[in-house]
């Protein structure tokens, strides 16, 4: 993909973020992939999010909805990641993926593929350290770390009910999945 190709694609992305509220968009496989977002998926970052953030010290925040360009093929937008205090401040609305140091995706019915097969190898790829995938479709959470070049080595699959707790390099995070939404739909 030429540089001129890679900025019509950026900019594409831009443009569809602003018309389609309601949407997530994303570069994948170098396309522009947009999936409907459910009331699940918010309430679901939101709990997680309120969770997570009084467990990270003073150097750690939680970002939403910020791009992180991987390569002219891939830009993504986790549903939840959290990078180094001090970028957070900088307020930007495009981050280097090498910032995160944990990623976390809620799935929707449009993103089955993306959240537990490419993005497993994507972020294991760029190094980074532990992925969680929630999926309010079927009640459980998917905790993957030691990335490895084809996807993380270390999986673990937990149904929704008790705790969650994941050792990393900011520290020992957990994780009470009890009052997380199950879609009665799926």
């Amino acid at each position: 993909m030429t540089v001129s190709e890679t900025d019509r694609l950026h900019s594409q992305l831009s443009r569809f973020e602003d018309l389609f509220p309601g949407f997530r968009t994303e570069i994948v496989e170098g396309n522009i992939v947009m999936s409907p977002v459910r009331a699940f998926h918010a309430k679901t970052i939101r709990l997680v999010w309120n969770l997570l953030e009084p467990q990270l010290a003073p150097d750690w925040e939680c970002v939403s909805d910020v791009s992180f360009p991987f390569s002219d093929e891939f830009e993504f937008c986790p549903d939840l990641a959290v990078i180094p205090a001090r970028e957070e401040a900088r307020n930007l609305s495009v981050y280097s993926p090498d910032l995160i140091e944990l990623a976390m995706e809620v799935v929707s019915p449009g993103s089955v593929r993306n959240d537990y097969e490419i993005k497993d190898r994507q972020y294991a790829a760029r190094g980074i350290a532990h992925y969680l995938i929630f999926d309010p479709r079927k009640g459980q959470v998917v905790t993957l770390w030691n990335p490895g070049p084809d996807g993380y080595r270390g999986r673990d699959t937990l149904s929704y009910g008790g705790k969650v707790s994941i050792d990393t390099a900011i520290g020992r995070l957990t994780l009470d999945t009890s009052a997380l939404p199950v879609d009665p739909h799926a």
